[in-house]
């Protein structure tokens, strides 16, 4: 499906035309999947949507579709980072090659950080996202609609309680 196309549904989604049915983000549970996740518990997680999405205008659509899906948003600001915010906020993976073109990039614009609260927040912000690269994302995440490349992937997500936390206090200190 071409980019024009995917953001034209993207957009159908969130005005309720007929499309939103081919959104559901979850596809159905084996049984065994279901016994694992019946426990819920609210938790907070951490969101950032990255400077391609933000240039492209993307920002609205995509806080749409995060509310849309029953996550709270506690607080949400646009901002620009500096070099040593980003070094410092990717310090993970600072011994990677790709860590001087990952700086570069999440300080090219700006980008919205985000604080997400839902039952099972972590694993759902991440399900709605989709895999980095968005060639392989299932259609109805976020990255299969705006996504470019694998490194300029429209959104970020943490992928733990304990990156979540972390992260949630680099940009949020009171959460």
């Amino acid at each position: 499906m071409n980019r024009k196309k995917t953001i034209s549904m993207a957009l159908a989604i969130i005005t309720g035309c007929a499309f939103a049915a081919c959104v559901q983000v979850r596809q159905p549970l084996e049984p065994a999947a279901q016994a694992k996740t019946a426990v819920t518990k609210v938790e907070r997680t951490f969101a950032m949507i990255k400077p391609d999405a933000v240039q492209h205008e993307y920002s609205g659509v995509i806080i749409k579709l995060i509310e849309q899906n029953g996550f709270k948003i506690l607080r949400m600001q646009k901002r620009t980072l500096t070099r040593a915010q980003a070094e410092q906020f990717y310090a993970i993976h600072k011994e990677r090659p790709f860590f001087k073109d990952l700086v570069s990039f999440i300080t090219s614009g700006p980008v919205v950080v985000l604080a997400l609260e839902k039952d099972n927040a972590i694993a759902d912000w991440r399900e709605l996202i989709g895999t980095t690269d968005p060639a392989q994302a299932r259609m109805g995440t976020l990255r299969k609609m705006f996504a470019e490349s694998k490194s300029k992937n429209a959104v970020h997500g943490s992928d733990s309680p304990e990156t979540a936390q972390q992260e949630l206090r680099f940009f949020f200190k009171d959460l």
